[in-house]
């Protein structure tokens, strides 16, 4: 894998914490911390904690919106406590930390690691921005994990789903070359088609989350995303002849 890591807090409440996460983001391999309107100060506490993990906090992007921390982002996976189940109400599609790691093996770009506050998580704007969630399994009665030791176990099955490469074994899968951009045009597309088209006005939020859970986990490169917006644009064309 030849991702790029960047870990993003959301709202932290202790700077020990984000120390903390520092430390095992340079552990594991993380490019970049991005801090979203962080409610403590970084400081002493912060930093003692980082041990080698001081240069990532150091150099941590302070910013006051999520959409700051991602806009260069090519796939956004949020950490949640919950176990979504069958939910429908936003992404709450969940995989594992081993799982994920499996889907972002072979993947090229610029992946977003979100998460939450230590109170009380990803909000649901928050999780609606996420391509993927993934969740650490834990007993029922506490499934909530410490901010570093979550951050910790997620980045833990990143690095390790990445491997060793075998120069005895057959051709790695194919590089999965992902661009964030044109996903997101994807998307307005086929919001903007269900407009033109009189999808009911009320479903139409629900179409494109549906459109971003597909995405999310079937994780399509670059190309495919290109094809699928020829399509959609041909769609376009073809209806706005007919009715012109």
């Amino acid at each position: 894998m030849t991702a790029a890591l960047n870990v993003v807090l959301v709202r932290p409440k202790e700077d020990g914490n984000v120390g903390a996460v520092a430390r095992v983001a340079r552990n594991f391999g993380a490019s970049r911390i991005s801090i979203v309107a962080p409610r403590a100060s970084l400081g002493q506490e912060a930093r003692r904690r980082s041990m080698g993990g001081l240069p990532l906090l150091k150099d941590a992007r302070v910013v006051q919106t999520l959409d700051e921390a991602i806009a260069d982002t090519d796939f956004v996976v949020g950490s949640t406590d919950l176990s979504t189940g069958r939910s429908n109400a936003y992404l709450r599609r969940s995989v594992s930390p081993e799982r994920l790691g499996e889907m972002l093996r072979p993947v090229v770009g610029t992946v977003s690691i979100l998460l939450g506050p230590e109170d009380n998580g990803l909000g649901r704007d928050e999780l609606a921005a996420c391509d993927l969630l993934v969740h650490i399994p834990a007993r029922r009665e506490f499934p909530t994990l410490n901010l570093s030791h979550a951050a910790g176990l997620i980045l833990y099955a990143i690095h390790r789903a990445r491997g060793e490469p075998d120069p005895e074994s057959t051709p790695a899968p194919e590089v999965l070359e992902l661009n964030g951009r044109e996903k997101e045009l994807l998307l307005r597309r086929i919001e903007a088609l269900a407009k033109k088209t009189g999808y009911p006005l009320h479903k139409r939020k629900g179409l494109v989350l549906l459109y971003r859970r597909i995405l999310g986990r079937a994780v399509p490169t670059e190309a495919e995303i290109r094809m699928m917006l020829g399509f959609f644009r041909g769609i376009d064309r073809r209806f706005s002849k007919s009715h012109g």
